[in-house]
């Protein structure tokens, strides 16, 4: 009976999920860039560990500036990860050109219930298949101090007029308007797009980018370069000086009024002053816009993939399908304080929630960034370089949009 007993027990065990080769354990090595999550991660996969006896999730995270070089190189063999964060749009591209990724179409059933738009932020663009599970939604807004409006007597603005009115009387009270960053030129285009978007005419324009009938140095981009510079006055003394770090700190130290940049900062906002009262703005149409409604910009900020040299394809494979699923969606939003992409999962974050019900309203895309960044060099890389000269006074802006346009001609082709 207990020689019986024995055999069973190695037979279930067999059979236990996660339990490939025979019951061994299985640990699943997720590659991702934010360091900063691992706490958080750890949380998350904890949910699936448990209904996976047998099998661990461990999250190993990279510096984000050397990231994309080390995930290349290893995802070149069986050693690398199992499941990797990837980056979206264009920049995703040159792994799915290397046959580095399993293509999920036919491999995660809920893929099929996200939006396109999403779905395309982790689609090869050759091909069209989806490498990936989008993890999160990246929206742009005007982030600010609810005390220090309220102090001052000003409202949320809806009107252009309205929020430069706003702007003037905080900067009479000695109150930087807004906490913008100069020296880390990556925020350039994030800011660009935040000003500037219902300036340019945001998705209708964009649509007729990629067929060509637009460009980057038609004058409506061009005036959204200038519209978004309009508001330099209210920008930091010596913004020129100014760095990433020190915008976030201008804010929540209570120095300057609004932080433009991604819901992405709410978090660390709050945890750098837990007292701070966080509101969340999109800047109404300029004189001239393209559009008259309030644009709200947006992109997917990647996805999770699998590695088509993983030595647990299937057990990789069932976590990536746990990924589109609402269960991973909540704890995801909870722990990260992220807008999921999996559908039918609302933030429970006021602010988050927000958020995604004015993008879900008034979607704009990140131009430069998620539809130009697949060839050499990348629209987000040149307008970083160029915005940077033309707010240092360096260019105009028909120079910055013609450097932009110049490296794109080099490769991108319109789609008919």
């Amino acid at each position: 009976m207990l020689g019986a007993a024995a055999l069973l027990a190695f037979a279930l065990a067999a059979c236990a999920p996660g339990g490939e080769g025979g019951g061994e354990a299985v640990n699943l090595k997720v590659w991702g860039w934010r360091q900063e999550d691992v706490a958080a991660y750890k949380k998350i996969f904890q949910i699936y560990e448990k209904a996976h006896p047998g099998l661990t999730v461990e999250y190993l995270p990279y510096k984000n500036t050397e990231y994309d070089t080390i995930l290349k190189t290893g995802l070149t063999d069986s050693n690398g990860p199992d499941v990797a964060q990837l980056r979206s749009y264009g920049l995703l591209q040159p792994l799915v050109g290397a046959g580095s990724l399993v293509p999920l179409d036919d491999q995660v059933d809920k893929l099929g219930g996200f939006p396109k738009p999403v779905l395309d932020g982790a689609r090869g663009e050759k091909d069209g298949r989806v490498y990936g599970v989008p993890f999160a939604i990246q929206t742009l807004h005007v982030i600010y101090n609810k005390k220090i409006f309220a102090d001052n007597g000003i409202a949320a603005p809806t009107t252009w007029a309205d929020m430069i009115a706003g702007f003037d009387k905080l900067s009479r009270a000695g109150v930087t308007p807004l906490a913008n960053t100069v020296t880390d030129k990556w925020m350039l285009p994030i800011e660009q797009e935040i000003f500037g978007a219902a300036t340019y005419g945001g998705p209708d324009y964009l649509t007729r980018m990629l067929s060509g009938s637009a460009k980057f140095t038609d004058a409506p981009w061009v005036n959204s370069l200038e519209t978004w510079k309009s508001t330099q006055k209210y920008w930091p003394a010596q913004a020129s000086g100014v760095s990433y770090t020190d915008a976030q700190a201008l804010f929540t130290s209570g120095r300057a009024a609004a932080f433009p940049g991604g819901v992405w900062e709410l978090a660390g906002f709050a945890k750098a002053d837990p007292q701070l009262q966080l509101g969340i703005f999109n800047v109404p149409p300029a004189p001239g816009a393209s559009v008259d409604k309030t644009l709200v910009p947006g992109y997917v900020d990647g996805s999770f993939g699998v590695s088509a040299k993983s030595p647990h394809r299937d057990a990789a494979l069932d976590l990536v399908r746990w990924m589109a699923t609402p269960e991973f969606g909540k704890a995801l939003s909870t722990e990260l304080g992220q807008i999921s992409p999996v559908p039918g999962v609302e933030p429970q974050d006021e602010l988050l929630a927000q958020a995604l019900k004015a993008y879900q309203a008034n979607p704009s895309p990140y131009v430069t960034y998620a539809y130009f960044s697949s060839g050499t060099p990348t629209a987000w890389d040149l307008a970083s370089e160029a915005f940077s000269n033309y707010v240092l006074g360096r260019s105009s802006a028909a120079d910055a949009a013609a450097h932009i346009q110049r490296g794109v001609d080099q490769w991108f082709r319109p789609k008919n």
